[in-house]
């Protein structure tokens, strides 16, 4: 299912199910888009104490956990680097269906790799990955004012479908808005 290149035109991409000895270059990559996808949606000062070693143990947790294609972590990686992320699994809101509804509940990649195509093809294999499990929409959260996030997911056949939460992290109030995107039309992007 997970195959180097994934059909596209990069001899040194492989998308693949995470291990855990992935845990470290995942949470690496999970602080580094942070600190660059947040800067100035979210406090600095919360940004700069982000802790990779901190994140280890919870990827790891989570990684040992997943059973692809239903629920799990798929990482893309350029000859032998670990670029980007993806975690999915049946969606966690109220409001739909856990055994209709796939949600991306993480989706990151490495700044230094941001607008190469990576986000693109982590995020086919993943929508091919929820359409396998039987999922008939995926879902995911976007901060609000993420313009950035929002326009790749916009790209990506995703729309937002009104749903909102409001938080309180790091001293601030925050907004989160879900989209969706309907699975059975085509997995890929």
């Amino acid at each position: 299912m997970f195959v180097g290149g994934s059909g596209w035109d990069d001899p040194g991409m492989d998308i693949r199910p995470a291990t855990v000895a992935d845990a470290p270059a995942i949470a690496e990559v999970h602080v580094l888009s942070w600190q660059s996808g947040y800067r100035g949606l979210l406090p600095q000062e919360m940004l700069d104490g982000l802790d990779v070693a901190q994140r280890v143990e919870r990827w790891t947790r989570t990684i040992a956990a997943g059973a692809l294609p239903r629920d799990g972590t798929l990482v893309a990686e350029r000859d032998g680097a670990l670029l980007a992320f993806a975690n999915l699994g049946p969606t966690r809101d109220d409001d739909r269906d856990p055994d209709r509804t796939g949600q991306i509940r993480s989706f990151y990649v490495r700044p230094d790799a941001w607008r190469g195509g990576i986000g693109q093809r982590l995020m086919s294999e993943v929508l091919r990955s929820l359409a396998a499990a039987g999922f008939r929409t995926a879902s995911l959260w976007v901060l609000e004012g993420n313009h950035r996030a929002a326009r790749f997911y916009s790209a990506c056949g995703f729309t937002p479908d009104g749903a909102v939460k409001d938080d309180h992290l790091a001293g601030v109030d925050i907004r989160i808005v879900r989209y969706c995107r309907d699975l059975r039309c085509g997995a890929g992007t």
